[in-house]
């Protein structure tokens, strides 16, 4: 598959891209040849390969949660700048 010109200005356009003449031939010839890379690759056999969604025999980092004690709330407000003895105050970020 080839791309043409006017393939590459109809992408641009939808990007929302503009791109000056000499800048839309580059791009036509650089993603002609990435597409024919890509169509490359669709030639090459691949009956019997399990698909896969990595490369590497991936296993989970995420540790299992465990119950422990939490800080306690006069503690945690002790050093606070603003609080009223149970939330710590802070400016406000949005405007009403």
């Amino acid at each position: 598959m080839s791309l043409s010109r006017d393939d590459v200005a109809g992408v641009a356009k939808l990007a929302k891209l503009q791109f000056s003449s000499e800048e839309l031939d580059q791009f036509t010839d650089q993603l002609g040849r990435i597409v024919s890379f890509v169509d490359q690759l669709n030639q090459v056999d691949t009956e019997g390969v399990d698909t896969m969604a990595h490369p590497l025999d991936v296993e989970s980092v995420v540790r299992e949660d465990q119950l422990a004690d939490s800080l306690d709330r006069t503690d945690a407000l002790k050093n606070a700048p603003k609080q009223d003895g149970e939330f710590f105050l802070v400016p406000p970020v949005m405007a009403k």
